[in-house]
């Protein structure tokens, strides 16, 4: 059967009070922004739930799109018919036919907010229910499990019916929690932990330090890349790649072997919070697990974290390897990470980093060297891509005026 409509349910934006517009407003915008390469779709939403009127759309890849968008709970394919008892007759008959195996059982599930319509919903149920088996001899009756459950719902502007509910990615829509920066290296964690911030409602932009010719153009487009599969989350990612070059080899120079990366991921925080003021972002999110290297552990935190006030979000700090990788497997990002190219944060290691290094210390190594226009000069050259679900990745503008 051709479906014409998506319902979507909204899980837990039905308990946002007074400011599930906003949330309603964001999750309308995301799908908005998916369906993009689908002009002829519309989107409507409501206090309840939202629908999406297919108009002749493909509606198994209008599926694929609503499965990763954050602040969905469910969503049905289904049909619109005039409040009529006829037409609903035949419509439930067809998604029933349609949806059931052999010797199946079924059930009728109805709910009549317009209360116009001539039958409540216990006679809705009987009526149709009657109907179908009349005309499906191998079909039964379960009420408690069926295999096929048939939902109508009865309102002002029509019966909406439906035989499959298919659950979405819950948690809040992406952006309706403010905007951070992701710090995206080529690993595994980080996209981990750029996931798991969209999903409590975090709109991400990526920064990503690219050090030619340490690092290679595969290691920028795997970063790339893995911003691609974070985007299928909101419909679209922005990212900033950061030329990365000569801080690392001045930092090579000028500081003590040791603590070279401990000052390098100071100067990457010390950017990326630059980035955030600029486009109004309110934290920085990283995928920094405790104890995980060297500069995860609780003295190395509280060194690098002294470049910034900025809320620092680490989704995946109590969290074991094993633990990460399932959830990259999950989000199709795993095998991208274990692709053996290169980034910043590997080149330069040093064989016995300092896993207790002293902040003082670190200032005193810093200041005999003007990180600040290093810094600068870094920040005037960054590029902005725009990474969509539906579209190649296209450069959009540079930070040239940030300062």
């Amino acid at each position: 059967m051709e479906f014409d409509r998506m319902l979507i349910r909204y899980g837990e934006l039905s308990t946002k009070g007074k400011n599930r517009k906003q949330f309603v407003t964001r999750l309308a915008q995301n799908v908005k922004r998916a369906m993009k390469d689908l002009p002829e779709v519309r989107i409507h939403g409501e206090r309840d739930r939202m629908y999406i009127i297919l108009n002749g759309a493909d509606y198994q890849l209008a599926e694929e799109r609503l499965k990763p968008i954050f602040g969905i709970q469910s969503f049905s394919p289904a049909v619109r018919v005039n409040l009529d008892l006829e037409e609903v007759k035949a419509a439930a008959l067809s998604l029933v036919q349609d949806a059931h195996e052999e010797n199946g059982t079924f059930k009728v599930a109805a709910r009549r907010s317009h209360r116009e319509f001539p039958l409540d919903s216990n006679e809705i149920n009987q009526e149709i229910g009657a109907h179908v088996l009349q005309n499906i001899e191998d079909l039964t009756v379960n009420v408690k499990n069926p295999d096929v459950k048939l939902t109508i719902d009865v309102r002002k502007e029509g019966v909406f019916l439906s035989c499959r509910t298919i659950l979405g990615a819950a948690g809040l829509p992406v952006g309706s929690s403010g905007r951070a920066m992701l710090m995206l290296s080529g690993g595994i964690d980080s996209p981990v932990a750029g996931y798991l911030a969209q999903k409590r409602g975090v709109e991400i932009e990526a920064v990503h330090f690219h050090s030619p010719p340490y690092t290679s153009e595969q290691a920028k487009q795997k970063a790339i890349d893995l911003a691609g599969k974070l985007a299928k989350y909101s419909g679209q990612v922005q990212m900033h790649i950061v030329p990365f070059t000569e801080i690392q080899e001045v930092i090579k120079q000028q500081i003590p072997e040791s603590v070279i990366m401990t000052v390098t991921r100071r100067m990457m925080l010390r950017i990326t919070d630059e980035l955030r003021r600029k486009r109004n972002g309110l934290a920085i999110v990283n995928g920094e697990s405790l104890g995980q290297v060297a500069s995860q552990t609780l003295e190395s935190m509280l060194a690098i974290n002294a470049v910034t006030a900025t809320p620092i979000i680490r989704p995946v700090v109590s969290m074991d390897k094993n633990e990460i990788i399932q959830i990259a497997q999950k989000i199709d990002t795993y095998n991208l990470s274990v692709q053996p190219f290169e980034d910043c944060c590997t080149i330069f290691t040093p064989l016995s980093p300092k896993t207790k290094p002293k902040l003082d210390k670190i200032e005193h190594y810093e200041s005999f060297t003007d990180f600040d226009s290093l810094i600068l000069k870094a920040l005037e050259n960054v590029e902005t891509i725009s990474v969509n679900v539906a579209e190649n990745t296209e450069i959009k503008d540079e930070f040239a005026d940030l300062f």
